[in-house]
C-alpha cells in the first residue's frame, strides 16, 4: 500500500473484496439446492437465501469500515447481528495502489451513497438451479453438456453482484462480480470474477471490445417485456435481439462487444441496479440515462425506480436517443 490511500479508494478497495465474498456465498447457496425462495411482489420479483445473505455481508462488513456512509440495499431486511464469518474485511491491493483522481481526494464518508444489489437476475438464478437440481435427480450420463444442463449453466451467466458508490447524485464508482464466470472451463475452473470501474481512472478486470460500426445489437430484459419495450427495441432497427437477464449482465453485453445498446423502456429497473454498471460503461466513455436521454441521479433520497426505463450505450449514445418513438416517451411520462 502506497502513503495513505484516500477514503474512495479505500471504499472501492473494500467494495472489491466485498463483492468477491457475496459471489461466493451465492455460489455456495446454489450448491446447497436450498434456495430459500419468496415472492416480493410476484413469480417475476423473487427473493433467494442467496439475495439475503449476500446483502447481509456486503453492508455489514462496508459499515464496519466505512460507519458514515449510506448504504442502500435492495431487500428490505430486518436488522439483526451478522456472523463475524460473514464479514469480509479485505481489500484489493490494485485499487489501494492506484492514485485517486484529483476531484474525489476530499470526499468525506458522510458524502457518500452506496447501491447494493446482492444478487442482480435472481429469476434466472432460480431457473438455473431448478434446471441442474433436475440434471442431478435424473442422473443422465453425457459427454460435455446437455441441453438441460447447458442452459442452466448459460442463465447463471445472467447472474450478477452489483456494489454503486455514488457522489453528489452521480454514479462515480462500481463493482461488479460474475460469480458464475468460467463455467464452460468445467468443474475444476476456478469460478468468478470481478470488474471495477470508476470515474478518471478507467474500469479494469475484463477487456473492452466495441461491436463493429455497421451492426446494431440491442440487449434488453427478458422476462420483464411489454409492447412499449418491444416498439422501442424494433424502433432501433437492430441486426440482432439479445434478450438476458439482469442490468448487470447488460452492461457486460456492452462493454465487451456483444452488443450496441441496452434498451428498456420500461419502469422495474431501480438505481441498486444501475449505479455500479452505469460507473463502469461511464468509466470507459458509454452513457446510461433514461429513455428521453436525461441522467438519473443517486442521492440517499431519490425513489428508487428508474421509472422512466433505461437506454445504455457505449457509443452513439445521441442515435439511439433519438430512435426512441414519441409513443414510448408518451407511455413513459404518464407511469
Amino acid at each position: 500500500m502506497s502513503g495513505n490511500p484516500a477514503l474512495i479508494m479505500r471504499l472501492v478497495a473494500s467494495a472489491y473484496s466485498v463483492a468477491e465474498k457475496a459471489g461466493a456465498i451465492v455460489r455456495k447457496v446454489l450448491h446447497s439446492g436450498e434456495l430459500g425462495i419468496v415472492e416480493k411482489t410476484g413469480a417475476n420479483d423473487l427473493q433467494t437465501l442467496a439475495d439475503r445473505l449476500a446483502q447481509k455481508s456486503i453492508c455489514a462488513s462496508l459499515s464496519r469500515r466505512f460507519p458514515k456512509i449510506t448504504i442502500i440495499g435492495e431487500e428490505d431486511l430486518p436488522f439483526e447481528e451478522v456472523q463475524e464469518d460473514m464479514i469480509e474485511k479485505g481489500q484489493a491491493e490494485e485499487i489501494l495502489q492506484k492514485t485517486c483522481p484529483e476531484e474525489y481526494r476530499a470526499i468525506k464518508e458522510e458524502e457518500l451513497v452506496v447501491w447494493v444489489d446482492p444478487l442482480d437476475g435472481t429469476k434466472e438464478y432460480t431457473e438455473a438451479s431448478r434446471c441442474l437440481h433436475l440434471q442431478a435427480v435424473v442422473q443422465k450420463p453425457h459427454k460435455g453438456l446437455d441441453k438441460t444442463h447447458g442452459t442452466a449453466l448459460w442463465l447463471l451467466d445472467n447472474v450478477t453482484v452489483l456494489i454503486g458508490i455514488a457522489y453528489g447524485g452521480r454514479a462515480i464508482a462500481g463493482v461488479i462480480n460474475q460469480p458464475f464466470y468460467n463455467y464452460q472451463l468445467g468443474a475444476e475452473a476456478a469460478l468468478g470474477r470481478t470488474m471495477w470501474g470508476m470515474l478518471g481512472l478507467g474500469a479494469f478486470g475484463f477487456q473492452l471490445q466495441e461491436v463493429p460500426a455497421d451492426r446494431r445489437i440491442v440487449t434488453t430484459t427478458r422476462s420483464h417485456s411489454n409492447k412499449t419495450v418491444t416498439d422501442c427495441v424494433n424502433a432501433m432497427e437492430p441486426h440482432e435481439v439479445i434478450r438476458v437477464g439482469g442490468a448487470g449482465n447488460k452492461i457486460i453485453q456492452l462493454i465487451e462487444g456483444k452488443a450496441s445498446a441496452y434498451v428498456f423502456a420500461s419502469p422495474g429497473c431501480k438505481k441498486w441496479d444501475t449505479c455500479a454498471p452505469e460507473a463502469i460503461l461511464h468509466a470507459v466513455g458509454g452513457k446510461l440515462t433514461d429513455m428521453f436521454g436525461n441522467p438519473y441521479g443517486y442521492n440517499a433520497d431519490v425513489k428508487h425506480m428508474n421509472s422512466a426505463g433505461v437506454l445504455a450505450t457505449l457509443r452513439n449514445h445521441d442515435y439511439y436517443v433519438s430512435r426512441v418513438p414519441q409513443s414510448v416517451l408518451q407511455a413513459l411520462k404518464s407511469e
